[in-house]
């Protein structure tokens, strides 16, 4: 699997009530809570998304509560990709129980600036950034995972649905 996108790029700490506000909890379409996503410090962010555009971050990202909302509206809203210094663990699960390719990369995050265009290997972990010609290698997932990632998330990689 391969991402190829341009590149939104957000700070420390970023939570899951800034990725998603609680106040859109109750809606129950996912394209039109994903119309929300970001809002809180990047309103143009749904306007400007394009599918396959990657998301960087930096330490913590996804920290606060459990909701798996945040993931899932950072993938329906277009993002094919979150990179970041590191994620909060629940985060990091619901990513994953939903499909959404994630990455630790401290270097990357660093290196990586709003705007650059990045392409990202998940079979190999190498994340290149076209824009300046730096790569970083990141850990890629292991096998059972790319299968659920491949399969756009774990429920789907059970039932055999795609």
């Amino acid at each position: 699997m391969k991402a190829k996108g341009t590149v939104f790029k957000y700070g420390d700490n970023i939570d899951t009530d800034v990725i998603i506000p609680a106040r859109y909890l109750n809606i129950a379409d996912r394209k039109e809570l994903a119309t929300h996503c970001m809002e809180d410090i990047d309103t143009g962010f749904v306007k400007q998304v394009n599918a396959g555009d990657i998301m960087v971050g930096g330490e913590n990202f996804g920290c606060g509560s459990s909701r798996e909302h945040a993931p899932m509206v950072i993938k329906e809203s277009g993002i094919d990709c979150v990179i970041a210094k590191t994620f909060a663990r629940i985060f990091y699960r619901n990513a994953i129980n939903i499909g959404l390719p994630i990455l630790e990369c401290p270097e990357a995050s660093e290196g990586i600036s709003a705007g650059d265009k990045v392409a990202v290997d998940f079979d190999t972990g190498v994340i290149t950034n076209e824009t300046t010609g730096e790569s970083w290698q990141a850990q890629p997932f292991p096998e059972f995972i790319q299968e659920i990632m491949a399969a756009g998330g774990l429920v789907n990689s059970l039932t055999g649905k795609k």
